[in-house]
């Protein structure tokens, strides 16, 4: 590799989007407290989606995290491995269409197809989609940012770094 051409993950590309996406979760930082504290989706679920999400976005740090995560919240390193690689058999069959939206949902970097969106509403309710919503934007910033801050390495080691 030249070290410049070779960095795949997405990450972001300007820092206004950056800037946008923590404007954004600063702004439901009440929705945020209300999601931990009311328990509207579960720690496993959260892990489960965390995971899913990380799995399309690559990010090595997260991907760290969320499984030390996972573990202490009882899921086996089988399903953490088969998440992260985008395999959901061993998931709960009740979760599985919220785990095929947040693939979905990384895929298309946060803006999924309306149908996708309305299937889930459907399924889960408006209150719940608006949790598993939350978590995927939380999780796709903090993928955003490890994988920057594995470019910036990479760009400055000449692709010795940061892959």
């Amino acid at each position: 590799m030249n070290g410049f051409g070779g960095f795949a993950r997405r990450r972001y590309t300007s820092f206004g989007t950056l800037v946008a996406d923590v404007r954004a979760i600063f702004a439901r930082r009440k929705e945020i407290r209300t999601l931990m504290r009311d328990k509207i989706l579960d720690a496993a679920f959260r892990e489960r989606l965390m995971l899913v999400v990380t799995g399309v976005n690559e990010c090595r740090y997260c991907s760290y995290a969320h499984a030390r995560e996972a573990l202490a919240e009882g899921i086996t390193r089988d399903e953490i491995e088969d998440l992260s690689e985008g395999t959901l058999e061993g998931s709960p069959p009740d979760q599985v269409p919220a785990l095929l939206y947040a693939q979905h949902w990384a895929e298309a970097d946060g803006t999924p197809d309306p149908e996708a969106r309305e299937a889930v509403m459907e399924r889960y309710g408006a209150e719940r989609v608006r949790a598993i919503e939350l978590t995927l934007q939380m999780i796709r910033m903090g993928n955003l940012s490890g994988n920057t801050l594995d470019y910036l390495l990479y760009k400055l080691s000449g692709g010795r770094y940061g892959t």
